[in-house]
């Protein structure tokens, strides 16, 4: 995403001089890098307040509760990192695995570990294609629409995405209409902010890859709870182990 209205701060200010398409702009951008925000709502609560001190703390030293031009540029660049899907290749297996080793680097998920296990639920996921799939691919979308209580947002990408709530947030991450058009999910370049979004933050069932994985532990068997309970997480496991051996 690109800032617009923060970029016209001039000069060291309070937080809660923002205006509410500031604030709202601010919440958007902090999400998108990760930290927890709640509602995108153009309001100050603790919750915002939190996440812009842990940025403050993470990338750029200074008063929690003031924002100035350089902490906006500082953000503005680490957007533009996650942002940059322009050189992905992702018309062959290889390309998609630089593109997803690339995301996740720009999202700070840097630890082999970490990557390795990203890359073997990819994998599983797309039933070893490396392509964004939907849910129960091999089935019609007549099927779909008869079995699915979440339809017509039932899951897509890289990783399953579903529900409604979840079309509507990661379409606003994103900037651009999922809810309307779901199908936009399976646009590569979509797909793979939300596999590395979802991993780092918990959005898919409110546990982190960091929960278990870090620089302390790896746990390639009770990670899979970031995406489905311990559904096939032995399988996964010795795919991230390969992944790993080849990192």
């Amino acid at each position: 995403m690109k800032l617009s209205t923060l970029t016209s701060i001039s000069g060291p200010m309070s937080l809660d001089e923002l205006s509410e398409a500031q604030l709202s702009e601010l919440q958007l951008a902090l999400s998108c890098l990760g930290y927890p925000v709640g509602d995108i709502d153009g309001l100050m609560g603790p919750r915002t307040r939190n996440a812009w001190a842990e940025f403050k703390t993470d990338v750029f030293e200074g008063n929690p509760s003031l924002i100035g031009p350089e902490s906006v540029t500082a953000m503005s660049g680490l957007l533009e990192g996650v942002d940059n899907t322009a050189a992905d290749d992702f018309s062959t297996r290889e390309g998609t695995i630089k593109a997803i080793i690339r995301e996740c680097h720009a999202q700070d998920i840097g630890l082999n570990t970490q990557i390795a296990y990203v890359l073997a639920t990819v994998q599983w996921e797309t039933a070893q294609t490396f392509k964004p799939v939907r849910e129960s691919f091999r089935q019609t979308e007549e099927w779909r629409k008869n079995n699915f209580r979440y339809y017509p947002y039932y899951g897509r990408g890289y990783v399953q995405i579903t529900w409604k709530d979840n079309y509507e947030k990661y379409g606003r991450l994103l900037g651009v209409d999922l809810v309307n058009n779901p199908d936009l999910a399976l646009e590569p370049k979509y797909a793979l902010f939300i596999l590395v979004h979802g991993f780092k933050t918990g959005a898919f069932t409110g546990r982190k890859l960091g929960d278990y994985i870090d620089r302390g532990q790896t746990d390639f068997i009770n990670a899979r709870r970031c995406i489905n309970g311990r559904d096939h997480a032995e399988d996964i496991a010795r795919l991230a182990q390969k992944f790993l051996r080849s990192l």
